[in-house]
């Protein structure tokens, strides 16, 4: 499937996939296809041409690739940040082998909620990867669960800023990294909703979380969770 489609219906996903394997491309190209509303309207093989693709076909979402010529390092993230400054209502899905600490959070810390990461065996499911660029799509940022169960520590140092949290405050951290929102950790704690929320401002300050979009903040928190540090 060399030659992704142009032309889409209005309610469609727009996905232009960066990704320098061509089996692995053409495989990303031929699921997200499958997918109901979801057209790929590009495919590229590099950091140059994806961004060519973008400024050609102007897409909703670009599934790219962490490691990609011409340096095979962070051209993913480097990729986001770039898009965030030039077209920052295209969302980035990133693909990566490996966790990796510092590339999710400079990816999360980038203006807006239209983010992602998650790992490239995920490719293998369909419909996570589906379900990954249209939760994008619509603002709501995604971080694979599988990164934060490899990243967690044993333990929390009480010099770290996730070690000064209070018993309830890590308790509700904990389900924060496990993707629950506001109302589910009300009723597993049994608690107000309200009360939760000031406990999440509460983490939030604590670890210095930068002021932004909440999506995003949760996110940052999981992963300060998952590494005990922050």
């Amino acid at each position: 499937m060399s030659n992704p489609a142009t032309t889409t219906s209005d309610d469609s996903i727009r996905v232009v996939v960066s990704e320098d394997s061509y089996l692995l491309r053409e495989g990303l190209v031929q699921a997200l296809s499958d997918g109901p509303r979801v057209e790929v309207v590009a495919a590229a093989a590099d950091f140059d041409a994806a961004l060519e693709a973008v400024e050609r076909t102007s897409p909703d979402v670009v599934v790219t690739d962490i490691r990609m010529p011409p340096s095979q390092t962070d051209e993913g993230i480097r990729l986001s940040a770039r898009l965030a400054e030039t077209h920052p209502d295209v969302g980035v899905v990133v693909l990566s082998q490996h966790a990796h600490l510092n590339y999710a959070r400079t990816l999360f810390e980038t203006p807006g909620s239209r983010r992602g990461y998650i790992l490239k065996d995920r490719v293998a499911d369909k419909t996570y990867l589906l379900d990954a660029v249209t939760s994008v799509a619509r603002g709501i940022p995604i971080l694979d669960p599988r990164v934060v169960e490899m990243l967690v520590a044993p333990s929390s140092a009480p010099d770290t800023a996730v070690g000064r949290l209070t018993g309830r405050e890590r308790e509700i951290l904990a389900l924060i990294a496990s993707g629950a929102t506001n109302g589910m950790i009300a009723q597993e704690l049994v608690l107000t909703t309200r009360a939760v929320e000031k406990h999440v401002n509460s983490i939030f300050g604590k670890l210095d979380l930068p002021d932004g979009v909440d999506h995003n903040r949760r996110v940052l928190a999981a992963l300060a969770f998952a590494t005990n540090e922050a």
